[in-house]
């Protein structure tokens, strides 16, 4: 099978050599898109790189990392490729791991993997401690918002893909951004596509990250709210409908009414001087029992609706009968 890497490039122009060099003989095409590099990172390539398997792909305005990977992954599934591999050109990314990243697909276990820094708690304390907080704060959104209760680390980057997936892909509607991880796991959720975790070693050198915390803290929110309700509605009642239907519906509004009925009694009788009856008491707090009940019911089977077939399999099955 055809193995290509797209290699998003900006400001890395101290390490894209080094990453394109490192880069073995199990990968037959090389992307590297020049995302309107300050630094010129494509002319550098192409004036220093000699690697006949290198494609230098630039953008005449600046479209993020989501932008550039999918310029990327259109040009590889243009030329045939048959597996996608998303390195990232700053140095943080181990190129010896591209085979354990394939692996799950050409076996047809995954129709994507991505890498897991958390896997091998020996390695976590590499990670500056900002990173570790915020990973795992971002992770349990992203299980919520993607479906993908088994994954951790999201914002993980280094990342392989199945054409047939790709070419599935919206490629209009994902993030652009730093939010771009994120949402191809959504993406990925919405096809039902099956994404393996793979574990990997933390590595953090004299890279300098573009990534400022304070001015995303507030959209990934948001985008990660907007991407839970659409997984609801396209998963729960556009496509198919089951007992979880009724389940989180139900559930959340009955603990609104315990809620909302407890407080404003419980406030009514702190005015007044007075005791709450037992059957107000019991009005407010079995609505809220049955609701979290209810609640937790929907969490458990969304957790084990986690794909689990690959999407990629059925069309390999027909070019071999073909």
């Amino acid at each position: 099978m055809t193995i290509a890497v797209v290699i998003p490039c900006y400001r890395v122009t101290r390490h894209i050599l080094g990453v394109i060099a490192a880069i073995g003989p199990e990968v037959q095409r090389i992307y590297v898109v020049d995302d309107l590099c300050p630094d010129q990172s494509g002319a550098l390539v192409r004036a220093e790189c000699a690697d006949p398997r290198v494609t230098v792909l630039e953008h005449k305005e600046n479209q993020g990392v989501g932008g550039a990977v999918m310029t990327g992954y259109a040009a590889a599934i243009a030329d045939g490729a048959e597996v996608i591999v998303k390195v990232d050109g700053d140095g943080q990314m181990d190129s010896n791991l591209i085979p354990r990243f394939v692996a799950p697909i050409l076996e047809g276990e995954a129709d994507y993997t991505k890498g897991n820094r958390f896997y091998d708690l020996e390695q976590i304390g590499s990670m500056p401690p900002l990173r570790l907080i915020g990973n795992a704060v971002l992770s349990l959104m992203t299980k919520l918002s993607s479906g993908y209760w088994d994954l951790f680390d999201p914002t993980n980057g280094f990342t392989a893909i199945h054409a047939d997936a790709a070419r599935r892909l919206p490629f209009a509607r994902i993030s652009r951004r730093y939010f771009f991880e994120t949402d191809m796991l959504f993406r990925l959720n919405t096809l039902r596509a099956v994404v393996v975790d793979v574990p990997m070693d933390a590595v953090y050198g004299d890279e300098v990250s573009n990534l400022k915390i304070s001015r995303i803290v507030t959209e990934f929110a948001a985008k990660h709210v907007r991407n839970f309700f659409k997984r609801l509605f396209y998963n729960y009642y556009l496509r198919n409908m089951s007992l979880a239907s009724i389940e989180l519906p139900l559930g959340v509004a009955m603990v609104l009414f315990g809620s909302i009925y407890g407080i404003s009694h419980w406030l009514y009788s702190m005015r007044h001087d007075m005791v709450t009856p037992a059957g107000t008491v019991m009005v407010a707090a079995l609505p809220l029992i049955m609701g979290t009940q209810l609640i937790l019911a929907f969490l458990a089977y969304d957790i084990a609706s986690v794909p689990r077939r690959p999407i990629h399999t059925k069309t390999l099955f027909r070019k071999h009968n073909a």
